[in-house]
């Protein structure tokens, strides 16, 4: 099952949060898509998944909307 977050318009850090907060609230292997506009965006993600052991996916963006797609590990 995939949640999703909706941070658009947040500048960072407040995207990653914002996932982080969600996370804890999902089960393992649970998948959680988050929506940004801030392109720092993809480096945070990039670091957080790193640090945390949470696995980034995949990500794109269009025009300007940038998509994640983090997998909650153990």
């Amino acid at each position: 099952m995939t949640s999703s977050l909706d941070a658009s318009g947040l500048k960072c850090p407040l995207p990653v949060l914002k996932a982080r907060k969600k996370l804890k609230t999902l089960a393992v292997n649970s998948t959680l898509e988050v929506i940004a506009t801030d392109p720092g965006a993809v480096e945070d993600f990039m670091a957080y998944c790193k640090s945390s052991g949470h696995t980034l996916v995949k990500w794109h963006v269009n025009s300007g909307i940038y998509k994640f797609l983090l997998r909650k590990e153990a």
